[in-house]
């Protein structure tokens, strides 16, 4: 919320983000899917950003960590090319299989994305190298590891974007000491530190950062 010069209240701007976006009947089913089994999805404002960064970037390949209910793949290949190409990594097999659903049914082709199942650390270690133009990451588990891999695999001037990486504002609350706000709190401080990146921190959903590679 912003405050005008005189004092008063000039509405929730957080709010009107979320409502901005429109999400198709395909989104809708997504997200539902996912409140069913307990998955985690970005929220629409999120979504939006993501497809507005793929697009903007030209990515042609997209890997994501965190699948949830596919909610988040539908918007990214919205942002993709006829010939772009999505993968994304999850540890549970449920929300791979309810995203593969999802994606079959809004007609994408299965030769344009891979649903992969396993323990993150070791699959991320198992990609190409510069082989992405965009990687986003969500969870907080692995994930100072997860963000160290990602420059191996961006392409050069490659884009990262951290969804929920200030946990809702627990990670801007030094008080907060559970092990996902200091995880994200780590990552946040290292990619600030890290000449490799040129970053923006967004209070967008539950916080995102956006990082390219620089060289």
């Amino acid at each position: 919320m912003t405050i005008s010069p005189q004092g008063a209240p000039r509405g929730d701007m957080s709010a009107f983000a979320e409502i901005y976006p429109h999400e198709d009947i395909f989104m809708q089913q997504a997200r539902n899917n996912g409140a069913e089994v307990g998955a985690t999805d970005p929220s629409p404002a999120v979504c939006a950003l993501l497809k507005f960064i793929t697009y903007s970037v030209r990515a042609k390949s997209v890997v994501e960590i965190g699948t949830g209910s596919g909610v988040s793949g539908l918007w990214i290949f919205q942002g993709l090319p006829a010939d772009g190409t999505f993968t994304s990594i999850d540890t549970e097999r449920e929300h791979s299989g309810i995203a593969r659903k999802v994606f079959e049914e809004s007609g994408i082709s299965a030769q344009r994305f891979r649903l992969i199942t396993g323990n993150v650390i070791d699959v991320v270690g198992k990609l190409a190298d510069k082989n992405y133009d965009l990687m986003v990451v969500r969870p907080a588990q692995d994930l100072f590891d997860v963000v160290q891999e990602s420059y191996r695999l961006l392409s050069p001037r490659g884009t990262l974007v951290i969804d929920e990486v200030l946990s809702g504002g627990k990670v801007a609350d030094p008080t907060q000491r559970d092990f996902d706000s200091i995880s994200r709190r780590d990552v946040v401080r290292a990619i600030k530190e890290d000449l490799r990146w040129h970053s923006s921190l967004l209070p967008v959903g539950a916080g995102v950062l956006v990082a390219t590679k620089v060289g």
